[in-house]
């Protein structure tokens, strides 16, 4: 049972990879097997497929709230310390009316844990993106990063929604 899975893992693989690309057409990304994936749950496919395809949507809603200084935007795809870390984030910058624009260019994925209730996945991201501050609507400064991210998502009506988000130093 386990060779029969390890010789699916390409196409298993090229599905998601065309899924996550589907979801943020901009944006490169890359998604790792789950050779070694921790926790007792199997993860199918399906499940997979949606929380990546969540994910990446997240980082459109988070692009939009950002630039826009709405957090109310983060609504769909944010919940409990994310969301509230990003939405002070988006007050703070508001209140000096600074305005950030991010670009993300590419995305390497790995899934690392599925809960056994089913109710988690963690995930790993390495993110390329271009971020730009802009004072009153004029750009101040722009910079290139590539930072590493641990996520958590947990289903939350009809879709995944980022729970943790937070960046590794």
């Amino acid at each position: 049972m386990i060779l029969q899975s390890l010789k699916l893992l390409p196409a298993i693989s090229v599905l998601l990879f065309a899924t996550a690309n589907d979801a943020a057409a901009q944006a490169n990304v890359r998604i790792e097997p789950r050779v070694g994936l921790q926790g007792p749950r199997v993860l199918e496919e399906q499940t997979a497929a949606a929380a990546i395809r969540d994910y990446l949507q997240s980082w459109q809603s988070l692009t939009a709230a950002l630039e826009q200084n709405r957090a109310e935007l983060l609504d769909t795809c944010f919940a409990g310390t994310a969301r509230e870390k990003l939405g002070q984030t988006i007050q703070e910058q508001a209140a000096v009316e600074l305005g950030t624009q991010y670009s993300d260019r590419s995305h390497d994925i790995q899934i690392v844990f599925y809960s056994p209730e089913g109710l988690s996945i963690e995930l790993t991201d390495t993110v390329e993106y271009d971020m730009q501050i802009n004072d009153h609507g004029k750009p101040m400064t722009s910079q290139h990063m590539r930072t590493r991210y641990i996520v958590v998502l947990t289903p939350a009506e009809a879709r995944w929604k980022v729970r943790v988000f937070q960046a590794m130093k």
